[in-house]
């Protein structure tokens, strides 16, 4: 249920209807509006009818079912567009297209701050780079671990770009916290609910990238353990899906990025690195993403490829990379947006 406050109704009303909605036994999430707060009371749904009550508490103007499965991410409870900030000078969601590129993995100090600074001149606002690796060989390169954390928060020293990196069980995810500006969940954890939990209650934005073969309903349910520990700061990725298609690593669903923007207040960002597997298609399904409404592009730079430890052939070069923000800002320009 959502329970809508009239606007400008006091403060002590807001915190009365919170108090009086855990009384009950449902957990408040309360959603700031431009001229009025919603409070989402989420819990056992047979025990709606009890809610229905609080519309008669003094500033409440209605309380609405939440029809869709997915409560917190629904656009029921929020129409307008979330806008998630990263950093001071970094917020996704608004009318800016956020470019997250870097390495797959960090490697070693010299790679990580010369793509750092090479992606920053290029006009990239946020630094990617893996530090943990769930790898599907296990004996595939599995990451620097903290090592790897210590260098991405010695290039944002350096160049002042946020980072995003990935966490791969609740056991580090803390550790991962205190280094990171972003928590990504990987495709293969998209589905790991107590993972998913652990990150819902630490004060950083998550990245969650949508599973290999998981339909967007899903997707949302796995935003929605996230958000209903308490974090609302949840983007989207589309990362490829698995098809029958053996010509690409994995099918970039595009589509999907209008629906979930239908579907959903949270930003939708592409990861069409992933999405293909191949260097040749990264920059055309980027600036198809943008055209299709994406927030943000996820995109792997790595200064020497050919020698990466991880994902390689799907990584771009800085100067390839740097001819692609040229055309992205040329797309983002047509459909109102900026790089």
């Amino acid at each position: 249920m959502i329970i809508v406050m009239k606007a400008g109704a006091a403060k002590k009303d807001r915190d009365e209807v919170i108090r009086r909605i855990k009384e009950l036994g449902y957990k408040p999430h309360v959603i700031h509006g431009t001229t009025r707060d919603v409070i989402g009371a989420v819990g056992d749904e047979r025990g709606k009818l009890v809610l229905q009550s609080i519309e008669s508490m003094h500033g409440v103007e209605s309380v609405v079912p939440i029809l869709k499965p997915y409560k917190l991410a629904s656009k029921e409870v929020k129409v307008e567009p979330s806008v998630i900030r990263i950093s001071d000078a970094v917020s996704i969601g608004g009318t800016e297209i956020i470019v997250m590129a870097g390495p797959c993995s960090v490697e070693g100090e010299e790679q990580i701050i010369e793509t750092a600074k090479a992606v920053k001149a290029a006009g990239a606002q946020v630094l990617r780079g893996g530090a943990f690796k769930p790898r599907t060989s296990p004996y595939s390169f599995q990451g620097l671990e903290e090592e790897g954390l210590k260098l991405l928060a010695k290039a944002r020293e350096i160049t002042g770009l946020p980072i995003v990196t990935e966490v791969v069980n609740p056991e580090t995810a803390d550790l991962v916290a205190e280094y990171s500006d972003i928590l990504q969940i990987g495709a293969r954890n998209a589905q790991n609910f107590a993972l998913l939990k652990k990150v819902g209650q630490l004060k950083r934005p998550v990245l969650l990238k949508r599973g290999m073969s998981m339909t967007i309903q899903e997707f949302l349910m796995s935003a929605e353990y996230v958000m209903s520990e308490g974090n609302q700061a949840v983007i989207l990725c589309e990362r490829g899906i698995r098809t029958f298609e053996t010509a690409t690593r994995n099918t970039l669903d595009l589509s999907a990025i209008p629906v979930l923007k239908q579907m959903t207040h949270l930003p939708v960002i592409a990861d069409p690195s992933h999405g293909t597997g191949n260097y040749h298609y990264v920059a055309p399904m980027a600036l198809a993403a943008v055209a299709a409404g994406a927030d943000g592009l996820m995109i792997e730079v790595h200064p020497d490829p050919e020698r990466a430890s991880s994902d390689g052939p799907q990584s771009l070069k800085p100067k390839k990379f740097e001819a692609l923000m040229v055309k992205l800002r040329l797309v983002a320009e047509s459909v109102d947006r900026t790089v």
